[in-house]
């Protein structure tokens, strides 16, 4: 039992000691509360995560409760956003709830509490209000309104509700204490005026109970056991249990208030407001845009409700806020797409290349493997012809070893069909090659290092492919005092591309996902219509944000040194590397494989190949290996026997740094 225990997070080991304590565990139910002013976030994820997880391990009711107390900025077009979020993420809720359903409840609670003289209406300006409340040092003092007569608070609060008065004019305060230690328990703010029509009940009221009143009220009305939120929320508990105080049968379950660090993700601004400028700016095309952190955004761009719950999973649940890398997020949406995404051949910066020895106005249509991961995937048919497109950068006329790819003289594969030799070039009279001409050879099993994708030019289906990049440039860009976060503004976060895609695609529906191979993940945007495909780039098959990470120069400060001194071949200092790598800390193991691979640009595959057989304790040289291996297979090397071999005995090992690189390889 006590190993069972130590497995449960925090939340859980609340709700076991008070089963433990007698609590009936058909008496357990949860909600997700939120407030529909803007469409939910990544950081919502791990909100539904908690709340639907519990649910679902103590087979216990989640409600979906809207917390609909600000008319001003609330709307019907969030709510189903958000119902559309949660359904989408594979969660069903019990009831679907609204504070607003509460209202009357509310306000007969809060005349009882004028009667029992634990409110009153205070008719001062805010800012007379905010001098009396003191400072978290400073204790607050009375103001002039606090004792006056239960009937003058009736007649007030009667008029307020009939809408006698101006916004601002009056509000309704509990009676607690001013010069209590938490300031949010001086007299706190129940009702205010609004003269605005809400989303559900029109103009039925124009008075509007304070969040930290409805919030517990609504759980208690419910029957929550456990109101689980964020840390934020921590110095409103005490507020939270003394509402209830005023309220609650000792025969009905009293909810719980516990908090857990909310979720807080590198290059991204989780604010809604701050989300809402960028869509009112334009910045972004709306709440969905690809590049935005939120759920609808993160569904066109192409991720999966999968990914996004084995992430929630992974950062798991803490008491203390802390940043999760961007990363991490990235990761598990190519470990999930690489099981279950088709394989298919695009490219994004053609050249033109040209088979001289193969028949004019032939065509083959050649076997492609759908994707090697999964068995039932099967194949299909590519076009081939004497014209290619291939991509740019996978030609150079001179190169050096460690270039896999296609050069002057130099023979690869291309993808399910045959190996090339590259003969001669074509150039514009600026002295951009145009064309490439090589001859092919019908020996396909002969050895090479290269494979590139390629599409039949005959065949291709122009498409526009739209590359997404981070919208911010700094890892925390609302974390600045001095700075406005729109200043860290990524202005290279979208690139619209014509494309060259393979004919199957033409098949493709909206929200159908893709590995481009050798690109990255891509799917049917929902502007794509069957006059024109429009494919968003998920993410890439590796973490190109790794490789731009400055390297820490520990020599920067020497003297320099004249003297000529032997140079360490890049594969001897990666081995140092990767020897000392599963001791580093977190930090610092960014570090070294940011190292590893910048040095793995001059590592060639007769430099890497014995490392191949490095002994399996040896698990950092193996983790390093398979990084550089990485570095090589983005370059072009084509995956032979021994490649194949290491990558499927990293992923049977038992490290798990080592299986996650390995997995980044597939």
């Amino acid at each position: 039992m006590s190993e069972e225990r130590k497995s449960l997070n925090f939340l859980e080991q609340i709700i076991e000691e008070d089963l433990a304590n007698g609590m009936p565990k058909n008496k357990l139910r949860f909600r997700f509360p939120p407030e529909p002013n803007g469409y939910l976030h990544i950081g919502h994820t791990k909100a539904i995560g908690i709340s639907f997880g519990l649910g679902e391990k103590y087979n216990a009711p989640v409600n979906l409760r809207f917390d609909d107390t600000n008319p001003a900025k609330e709307e019907q077009e969030y709510v189903d956003a958000i119902k559309e979020d949660v359904s989408w993420l594979g969660y069903t809720w019990d009831k679907e709830l609204f504070s607003s359903d509460y209202f009357k409840q509310l306000y007969d609670w809060a005349v009882h509490f004028i009667k029992e003289g634990k409110a009153y209406v205070d008719s001062q300006s805010s800012e007379a209000m905010a001098e009396q409340k003191g400072t978290p040092t400073q204790p607050g003092v009375d103001g002039p309104f606090r004792n006056r007569s239960i009937a003058e608070n009736l007649d007030l609060f009667e008029r307020m509700k009939a809408g006698e008065f101006e916004e601002g004019s009056h509000i309704l305060r509990a009676k607690i204490d001013m010069q209590h230690p938490n300031m949010l328990m001086r007299d706190p703010i129940m009702y205010r005026i609004l003269k605005k029509d809400h989303h559900r009940t029109g103009d039925d009221w124009c008075i509007y109970p304070m969040y930290d009143w409805t919030h517990g009220e609504s759980d208690y009305i419910e029957q929550i056991s456990h109101s689980l939120c964020s840390l934020e929320f921590k110095p409103h508990r005490e507020l939270y249990d003394w509402f209830l105080d005023q309220v609650v049968d000792k025969t009905l379950v009293r909810p719980k208030q516990r908090e857990f660090a909310r979720l807080n993700l590198s290059y991204t601004i989780m604010s809604k407001r701050k989300l809402l400028k960028l869509v009112e700016d334009k910045i972004v095309n709306g709440w969905d845009d690809p590049r935005m952190p939120t759920i609808s955004g993160l569904r066109r761009r192409g991720y999966t409700p999968a990914a996004l719950r084995k992430f929630v999973e992974t950062v798991g649940v803490a008491k203390r806020d802390n940043i999760i890398d961007v990363s991490l997020l990235e990761f598990c949406i190519r470990e999930d797409l690489n099981k279950t995404a088709p394989r298919v051949m695009a490219v994004l910066d053609p050249v033109k290349l040209v088979i001289t020895n193969y028949p004019e106005g032939k065509e083959e249509w050649l076997e492609a493997e759908n994707n090697q991961e999964d068995d039932s995937a099967g194949f299909r048919k590519v076009p081939f012809s004497r014209e290619l497109y291939i991509e740019k950068e996978d030609f150079k006329e001179v190169a050096g070893n460690k270039f896999f790819r296609l050069k002057l003289g130099g023979e690869v594969r291309l993808k399910n069909a045959y190996i090339i030799k590259a003969d001669s070039v074509t150039k514009d009279p600026n002295g951009n090659i145009t064309e490439i001409q090589c001859t092919y050879s019908e020996d396909t099993a002969k050895k090479v290092k290269g494979t590139l994708h390629w599409v039949s030019i005959k065949h291709a289906v122009k498409a526009e492919v739209r590359e997404y990049d981070r919208l911010f440039m700094d890892e925390a860009p609302d974390s600045h005092q001095d700075k406005d976060f729109m200043e860290f503004l990524n202005p290279e976060s979208l690139k619209i591309i014509e494309a060259y895609v393979e004919p199957s695609l033409l098949e493709a529906k909206i929200g159908d996902r893709f590995q481009f191979q050798r690109l990255g993940y891509f799917n049917v945007d929902n502007d794509s219509s069957s006059n024109k495909l429009i494919f968003n780039k998920t993410v890439g098959l590796r973490d190109s944000w790794e490789k731009q990470k400055p390297i820490e120069n520990k020599n920067q400060n020497k003297p320099q040194n004249n003297t000529s001194q032997p140079q360490r071949k890049a594969i001897d200092v990666i081995q140092q590397l990767g020897k000392k790598y599963t001791n580093l800390p977190e930090g610092k193991q960014e570090k070294a494989k940011a190292e590893i691979l910048e040095l793995a640009k001059d590592v060639s595959y007769d430099d890497l190949q014995p490392l191949f057989n490095t002994a399996a304790k040896k698990v950092g040289t193996r983790i390093a290996t398979t990084i550089v291996l990485g570095v090589l297979l983005e370059n072009g090397l084509e995956r032979n026997a021994e490649v194949n071999d290491f990558i499927n005995k990293a992923l049977e090992d038992t490290d798990a740094l080592l299986v996650k690189e390995a997995k980044m390889l597939l």
